[in-house]
């Protein structure tokens, strides 16, 4: 991938306004999803849940610090007050496509979620998808499961002007598309490595980040019309065991002091990667349990989820590690695996998924409050992955 060239595109296929259904990706690279499935009809809006404001129109509002969550067991997005209790909480889901993956939230209340068959565009006031722009990517047959083809990772540029998302090609290298929100089209692509569990865009929105599950790597990108890009390898553990290595970069953060790549790794060791010169330095963690998402704070407080040990005889179970800047941390025991993590404003509450991308998912979330470390459960989502707070 290292000097991957950009394939320019003029002219995309009008958009599809069908969705289906599915799901995604995880650790060792063994085993495959199942057949295809139908397509469905347009998605509609779900009906008000009981005290949601509605607009002039009739059609539900959606308050601020309402949770989005995609389920990759299903193929809809599921709205979840999380101060609501039990089945109270959750508002009301929206189809949007085949085993949704990854969101991405813009200032404009879109939410853009990566799909097996194309990137949704979901209004979240109104709660109704607005699009489904198709890959131009070949990834082969849309299934479901954790290996099935399509968008994983997803990122939007911070003047909302494109949406980065990564979709993965079974069996080869995956491809960064580059769409234009207003023309709602792909307008490039860029090679990447396998699997892109995660893009993620630089503040000053001059670079992408691709992160390569079974690659070991993280593709920069330059935004500019070139769309240059070089492969740094992450792998503090080696390479060894290749495709069925669990050692492997699953979700990175970009610190907002420096922006340096954060990736965590077995509760043990924290990558951290200088996307410029590529160099990787590598810090001690302490919860000792196998990670995948991450989040950091705009003060700089990281967020990890852990989803249980590798091996029980020697590794802790799931937790959600909070670390200081300054590199303390205390470690959060979860019930159960759990994916991805989205924060609080006030960092004082996180929200962490519970559809993990490997068996021993469960269909809810958790509300973790990171200073008493008290943990609620709420029963809401079908494998729920990505999630951001609205």
């Amino acid at each position: 991938m290292a000097g991957g060239k950009v394939k320019r595109r003029t002219t995309v296929s009008a958009l599809v306004a069908l969705a289906a259904t599915a799901a995604l990706a995880g650790c060792d690279a063994s085993g495959g999803g199942p057949a295809a499935s139908a397509p469905r009809s347009s998605a509609p809006s779900s009906p008000a849940a009981p005290g949601t404001p509605e607009g002039s129109s009739g059609t539900p509002r959606t308050p601020e610090g309402v949770l989005l969550v995609s389920d990759f067991g299903a193929d809809t997005v599921t709205f979840v007050d999380p101060s609501r209790q039990g089945a109270r909480a959750r508002l009301g889901s929206v189809e949007v496509g085949t085993a949704p993956y990854g969101i991405a939230l813009g200032e404009d209340g879109t939410a853009w979620v990566a799909t097996a068959e194309g990137v949704a565009a979901v209004d979240t006031g109104a709660r109704k998808r607005t699009a489904l722009i198709p890959y131009v990517t070949d990834s082969g047959p849309v299934t479901t499961g954790e290996y099935r083809g399509g968008g994983m990772g997803i990122a939007l540029s911070p003047d909302g002007e494109r949406v980065y998302v990564g979709v993965n090609v079974p069996g080869g290298n995956g491809v960064l598309e580059v769409i234009d929100t207003g023309r709602r089209e792909v307008v490039a692509t860029v090679p990447v490595g396998r699997r892109p569990f995660d893009v993620d865009v630089s503040r000053d929105g001059r670079q992408v980040y691709a992160t390569g599950h079974d690659s070991f790597d993280v593709t920069v990108v330059d935004t500019d019309d070139r769309f240059d890009s070089r492969r740094i390898e992450v792998a503090p553990y080696g390479t060894e065991g290749g495709l069925g290595s669990w050692l492997k970069p699953h979700y990175t953060a970009v610190r907002p002091s420096d922006g340096a790549l954060l990736l965590p790794f077995e509760g043990e060791r924290l990558a951290v990667v200088d996307p410029d010169t590529g160099k990787v330095r590598v810090e001690r963690m302490t919860a000792d349990t196998h990670q995948h998402g991450a989040a950091v704070a705009d003060d700089g407080t990281l967020y990890v989820v852990g989803t249980g040990p590798i091996d029980p005889s020697e590794d802790n179970g799931p937790s959600l590690t909070v670390r200081t800047p300054g590199g303390r941390e205390s470690v959060i025991p979860l019930d159960g695996p759990h994916e991805d993590v989205a924060v609080s404003a006030d960092g004082r509450t996180a929200y962490v998924s519970g559809g993990f991308t490997r068996d021993g998912y469960w269909n809810g979330i958790s509300v973790v409050d990171t200073a008493t470390g008290d943990v609620t459960r709420l029963p809401v989502g079908v494998r729920p992955l990505g999630i951001v707070v609205l």
